[in-house]
C-alpha cells in the first residue's frame, strides 16, 4: 500500500486552501502532518480518505485506509457494542461474504473492543464515555475492516 498526492488543489468557494500538494507515503511510513491553524491539514486528509474531492490533481489512496478525526463525531445514545457493530454492518454490508453470520460480525465487534481496550466500557452508552474511551470509540471505528 501506498499513497500518491500529486498536484492536488482545493478551493473551497473562492479560497484556495490547497495549493498544488504533492506526496508519497510508503508502505511502513508514519508521517505527521504540520502547519500553523488553516493551513490545510484536515483538507488534505479529508481528500485523503474520500470525504471531499479535489479540485484538481491526483490522489491514489487504498481502499483500506482507516481515519480517525480529531472531531470524532459519535452517537451518544448507542452501547459501544451497539454502535461498533452498526459501523461493521455498515462498513463491510457490500464486501461480507455471503456465508458470513451473525456470530462473525458479534466477533469483530468483540475484536475491536479487545484491541482497542474497551472491555469494560462496552455496555455503556457513548454518551457516558470519558473522552479518552470516546477516542477509544472512534479508534475501533476506523480499523473496521483491518485496514493497512
Amino acid at each position: 500500500m501506498a499513497i500518491h498526492i500529486q498536484h492536488v488543489n482545493k478551493f473551497i468557494g473562492k479560497q484556495h486552501v490547497l495549493k498544488d500538494i504533492s506526496l508519497s507515503i510508503n508502505d511502513g511510513e508514519v508521517i505527521g502532518l504540520l502547519g500553523p491553524n488553516g493551513a490545510g491539514k484536515s483538507t488534505l486528509m479529508k481528500i485523503m480518505v474520500g470525504v471531499w474531492d479535489a479540485t484538481s490533481g491526483e490522489v491514489q489512496v487504498p481502499k483500506s485506509v482507516g481515519f480517525l478525526p480529531e472531531q470524532n463525531p459519535l452517537y451518544e445514545d448507542m452501547y459501544v457494542r451497539e454502535y461498533l457493530r452498526f459501523f461493521v454492518e455498515l462498513r463491510t454490508s457490500k464486501s461480507v461474504p455471503l456465508h458470513a453470520t451473525p456470530y462473525t460480525l458479534h466477533q469483530q465487534v468483540e475484536d475491536l473492543i479487545e484491541r482497542v481496550g474497551l472491555k469494560a466500557e462496552a455496555n455503556k452508552r457513548v454518551g457516558q464515555l470519558s473522552k479518552g474511551y470516546r477516542q477509544r470509540v472512534g479508534l475501533a471505528q476506523a480499523m473496521i475492516g483491518d485496514p493497512e
